[in-house]
């Protein structure tokens, strides 16, 4: 079967892959969220907390110094400085490329990932683990993970959106890897550093995952009827 013919297949594919990934993200998050409130989780977030800490000191996380150093600075990676510098410099990009409707979307899409997870924040106002110390600081409440839901909406829908403007299958491979690494480096990290409970950073991924294929579902719509089609060379 030709390339021609698979095409339909593919563009009926991505819907419903991604509306499959929306639905048990939701379902996830929710199951999750239902847990915290019930405070079913407790023995659950105290075992895998503890279990990136010395047994002997849990004020003392697991590896020497400069894995701690490391994961410091992988954990910046979900932080809105870093987030803000990279969604600015793609859209700047994207604006100079005179591709004015991606860029507003990426915009918007952002921007309305930020509002929930601090929306849900507000309402949620978990305590921040008390269990260990925490080796970063930190400002806000704690679930959901708000360093593990925008390392997942920002990384995810950037990945959607060069996917959506390439046609080489090993490149869309390479970049979609690639942000979920990134995602779940985010999460893990905020864990090691017992600043987050892991039910919190579940519930990010959970949370990121859904609206970043919500986000991606509209580009591919927008990008199929007003942006032009992607290079079709999928080899």
């Amino acid at each position: 079967m030709n390339d021609a013919a698979l095409k339909p297949k593919r563009k009926v594919a991505l819907p419903v892959a991604l509306l499959t990934c929306m639905a048990a993200a939701v379902f996830v998050f929710v199951r999750v969220a239902r847990a915290v409130r019930g405070e079913e989780v407790g023995a659950f977030d105290r075992a895998i907390l503890l279990w990136f800490r010395d047994p002997q000191n849990p004020a003392d996380p697991i590896g020497p110094q400069w894995f701690e150093e490391t994961v410091a600075e992988i954990t910046a990676l979900g932080g809105y400085p870093v987030l803000t510098v990279l969604v600015a410099s793609v859209a700047g990009y994207l604006l100079l490329s005179r591709k004015f409707g991606p860029a507003g979307y990426l915009l918007v899409s952002i921007g309305v990932g930020t509002a929930l997870s601090q929306f849900l924040k507000a309402a949620y106002a978990r305590p921040r683990p008390d269990l260990v110390d925490h080796l970063v600081d930190t400002f806000t409440a704690s679930f959901p993970s708000g360093h593990a839901t925008m390392a997942t909406v920002v990384y995810l829908t950037l990945a959607a959106l060069i996917v959506l403007f390439v046609g080489k299958l090993l490149i869309r491979i390479y970049v979609m890897t690639a942000a979920i690494l990134l995602a779940l480096a985010v999460g893990t990290s905020r864990i090691y550093l017992g600043v987050h409970w892991p039910s919190d950073v579940l519930a990010g991924w959970a949370l990121g995952a859904a609206w970043a294929a919500f986000s991606w579902l509209v580009f591919a719509w927008l990008h199929a009827r007003r942006w032009g089609e992607p290079d079709q060379d999928a080899s």
